[in-house]
């Protein structure tokens, strides 16, 4: 997995740059750096990144706004942002903006590894403290959303819901991954969301699912 890193912390650039690789066995290495937000997306264009981490208290355009113009520049790139502070808006404003995790700051670098390989593989990740606040202000919009949804597409939010991979819904579906990801990004569109955490959420709030079976329990997960 090819990784950028977009933080204006050199020490925390470097310590990731330096540990990542052997903490992963090598399946995760750092390919660019930059302290600058605006240079972002062609940071992420320039090294065909997979995943990019970006640290939400950068000065302007900040972190946020990077993560917009990273997901406008390559939809496939995943995005994690990372916070020292413990603050739920900034975290729902970055998955607003396109991000698919967010995680603390403190962490140590070897405790980023499992949940940069979760993104990547579809995943989306949050503090089971945040996910709890988006199911708790989840609107019940989707009450009527769901009535307009094919029975697809209905099927394909249940399977969000319950914390389905990628890979897993791809098999499921009989589709290829890159189908999958297409199918997901349309539907996301049609919930009027911007991420699966989103998604999920409000398949919570609405109820949907109860009837087929018990999802994954993934604590601080949504797949």
């Amino acid at each position: 997995m090819d990784v950028v890193v977009v933080d204006d912390h050199p020490l925390f650039t470097r310590g990731l740059t330096l540990l990542l690789p052997g903490l992963s066995g090598g399946r995760v290495r750092v390919v660019g750096t930059t302290d600058d937000a605006s240079a972002a997306a062609a940071l992420v264009r320039r090294h065909h990144a997979d995943v990019a981490i970006v640290d939400l208290h950068m000065p302007p355009p900040g972190g946020t706004r990077a993560i917009a113009a990273i997901r406008r520049a390559d939809p496939m790139v995943r995005v994690v942002a990372l916070s020292g502070l413990a603050e739920a808006d900034a975290a729902i404003e970055a998955l607003r903006a396109g991000a698919a995790g967010f995680l603390p700051k403190t962490a140590d670098p070897e405790h980023l590894v499992l949940p940069l390989l979760a993104v990547l593989d579809g995943w989306s990740v949050v503090p089971e403290a945040l996910l709890r606040q988006l199911l708790a202000d989840s609107t019940p919009a989707g009450d009527t959303v769901a009535d307009k949804l094919t029975a697809d597409e209905r099927r394909l939010w249940r399977l969000i819901a319950e914390g389905t991979s990628t890979v897993e819904i791809a098999t499921t579906l009989h589709v290829s991954e890159r189908t999958t990801k297409r199918l997901v990004a349309h539907l996301l569109r049609r919930l009027d969301v911007t991420t699966r955490v989103e998604a999920a959420a409000l398949a919570g709030r609405v109820g949907l699912g109860k009837d087929s079976g018990p999802g994954r329990q993934a604590g601080g997960l949504a797949g």
